[in-house]
């Protein structure tokens, strides 16, 4: 018999409280004093992720800071004092180790987002944020989650880098209002 929408949006809801019991209060204080020493910040993911880190420079715009995504041809030269932030649940992206080597090479210091730190792409971060949610690398395990292969860690990305904007936005001195004024007009 087919669950209800209701138990399943339950049953997720109590999931996700389950990841951030597991994430320390201080996970994400070393990503947040990169992000505000850094002269330019680029992100990058790649499919559910990616949108989930586009939604984070969108919001990193919105408090002012200078922030693009990797992919889009206004990405200015990185390097020295600059912040590439990369999202790797699975802790392997090809792509993404590209990345992290070209603008290490430059001096660029290298956050990364992932479940798995202890495979190749987080091996790379100077910087290391967990979520110790279910990924396409442990969705075949013996307990999964009620959410199909990486929509747990993807849902936990994006509401812990909300919560990072919380914790920016008071340590920058912005308000809701100075954010919403660098609210795009051309929609």
């Amino acid at each position: 018999m087919t669950q209800s929408l209701s138990a399943l949006g339950q049953q997720a809801l109590h999931e996700l409280g389950d990841v951030f019991k597991q994430i320390k209060d201080t996970a994400a204080d070393d990503l947040i004093d990169a992000i505000v020493h850094a002269n330019h910040i680029a992100v990058y993911g790649c499919g559910r992720e990616g949108l989930a880190i586009k939604g984070f420079a969108m919001r990193l715009f919105h408090l002012g800071l200078n922030v693009h995504v990797l992919g889009d041809m206004t990405v200015p030269h990185f390097g020295k004092g600059d912040l590439l932030i990369v999202t790797s649940g699975t802790g392997h992206l090809n792509s993404g180790e590209a990345f992290i080597k070209a603008a290490r090479a430059d001096g660029a210091r290298i956050a990364v987002i992932t479940s798995q730190p202890d495979l190749s792409t987080p091996k790379l971060a100077d910087i290391l944020t967990i979520i110790p949610a279910q990924t396409m690398a442990n969705d075949q395990s013996a307990k999964t989650s009620v959410l199909p292969m990486g929509s747990m860690f993807e849902i936990a990305e994006t509401i812990l880098f909300e919560l990072v904007i919380l914790r920016l936005r008071d340590r920058l001195g912005e308000t809701a209002d100075t954010m919403r004024a660098r609210h795009t007009n051309l929609e």
